[in-house]
């Protein structure tokens, strides 16, 4: 009899311990879990077949036990990263118990072939969780080529960014890229500070991720070497065919006042949200001088989601280059400044959605970081053997916003438009010029026979070669090509 009471207590007693444990989770909807970061980032650039591990905690932040319906990374089996909780492997796991005030480990994997011409040069996944219905994720980032990786380790007026040498050095920096590897920009802008100077060498290929890209602020400056047959490419950092057109991959190329002339000599800038942005320091209230200096040359600014070139109290002077194929404006020109575009093809042909912009606006004031309307006068804006053309009626805007004076000149060019071009601003037109390109949808902007823009350019500008390096006739041709 005392034995069967001794079962009868023992029995009592795990049924109280399995009661106490079932009654102790937690079935509120408003749990949530917390992590030990919000990221798991493998920063090894690998050199081979590369493989590494890290280590991540889950907690439970309530007195009672909770259970985690399902862990699970997004891409499944497919995925090029693995995980394994608590000794268990596998890329699903069911009804995970943690108990209160407790937590478990989580260790992610991942393997990827540097050397694999389809591997991206980010590889991405996140790890989702279900607990009580309530879903949360963790992102998971490696990086899945050879290359230069500036990741941003820092914050500016609430702006993420990685200095040239990628600390916080008081010291001016003069670097040079050479064409060894790729340079890959993650998570905010490289930035140039200071005295710092980045030369870019022929062939170099940069590659910025989503809302990244480069910042030239003040005193600093960069000079891009590319040549016609090795042009320095910024771009996404997706390489797959469907990318190729895609827009709005990366963020910008920022420049600000600089101690010396920013120049880009046969670089191509494609797919980002603004192509080139080029301001006097934004977050002075008032108007600074317009002496910063932008020089292009036979550079193609190429299928930005927004812009092209916005400029802002800026001196840009441009030779031989084609700017095309913007979400609203290949050049948007704001406030004051002095501005010289020889033998630039500007045409617009967005296919990316609806586009109810000219190609090209100037105005003549700008909204400063206060939120107010700063009214000021266009020093100048020429436009000297240009094409401004687009599937647009009007191409061509200028803005008198401030009631200042418009200082702007079209001479010699080939304009689409239904607006008045009478008016000493503009000299020699060929309005409404038709057919100019051999292939809009693929982008060839090279002139056909027979286009209105043959031998119609103004001989004085003293440009002999066009953007393919191919020499100009004595009557040259109007745009970027000379038709051969």
């Amino acid at each position: 009899m005392q034995k069967i009471a001794s079962i009868f207590v023992l029995c009592l007693g795990i049924a109280l311990i399995f009661s106490c444990r079932k009654d102790a989770i937690e079935t509120s909807n408003s749990v949530t879990l917390n992590f030990s970061a919000d990221t798991i980032l493998f920063d090894t650039v690998f050199a081979t077949f590369g493989s590494t591990t890290k280590r991540f905690k889950i907690y439970n932040p309530t007195n009672k036990t909770v259970n985690i319906s399902n862990i699970s990374v997004g891409n499944g089996a497919n995925s090029q990263f693995r995980i394994n909780i608590d000794g268990l492997s596998g890329n699903t796991h069911n009804n995970v118990l943690i108990d209160g005030k407790d937590s478990l480990f989580l260790f992610a994997e991942v393997t990827i072939d540097p050397t694999n011409a389809l591997s991206p040069f980010v590889a991405t996944d996140q790890i989702n969780f279900t607990t009580n219905g309530n879903k949360q994720s963790i992102a998971l980032i490696a990086w899945g080529k050879n290359a230069h990786y500036y990741v941003a380790n820092k914050s500016v007026n609430g702006i993420p960014i990685v200095y040239l040498d990628r600390d916080n050095s008081d010291l001016a920096i003069d670097s040079t890229w050479t064409n060894d590897k790729p340079y890959v920009i993650y998570g905010g802008y490289l930035t140039l500070d200071g005295n710092d100077k980045l030369t870019i060498g022929p062939g170099v290929q940069i590659h910025s991720h989503n809302n990244s890209g480069i910042w030239v602020y003040e005193d600093a400056n960069i000079i891009v070497n590319g040549t016609k047959d090795e042009p320095v490419v910024f771009q996404g950092t997706r390489l797959e065919y469907a990318w190729q057109d895609r827009p709005g991959q990366w963020d910008r190329i920022w420049l600000n006042e600089g101690n010396a002339d920013n120049v880009f000599n046969y670089a191509v800038i494609k797919n980002a949200f603004i192509g080139i942005q080029a301001e006097t320091n934004p977050f002075n209230a008032a108007p600074t001088s317009i002496n910063n200096k932008l020089r292009l040359n036979h550079c193609k600014i190429h299928n930005n989601s927004a812009v092209g070139i916005l400029a802002t109290n800026y001196q840009i002077t441009d030779t031989n280059s084609v700017i095309s194929n913007s979400g609203q404006y290949n050049l948007l020109i704001k406030g004051d400044g002095a501005y010289s575009f020889n033998h630039t093809t500007f045409a617009n042909y967005w296919t990316g959605g609806e586009r109810k912009t000219p190609s090209i606006l100037l105005q003549n004031a700008y909204t400063n970081s206060a939120g107010s309307l700063i009214g000021t006068n266009l020093t100048a804006a020429n436009f000297n053997n240009c094409i401004i053309d687009g599937d647009q009626e009007i191409e061509f805007s200028a803005e008198n916003i401030s009631g200042g004076t418009m200082n702007f000149l079209l001479d010699h060019c080939a304009l689409k438009t239904t607006s008045s071009t009478a008016g000493a601003n503009y000299v020699n037109i060929k309005v409404n010029p038709g057919d100019l390109f051999v292939d809009k949808i693929l982008h060839d902007y090279h002139l056909i026979g027979g286009a209105q823009a043959i031998n119609s350019g103004n001989s004085g500008l003293g440009i002999t070669i066009d953007h393919d390096d191919s020499p100009r006739d004595v009557s040259p041709d109007i745009g970027a090509y000379e038709y051969q």
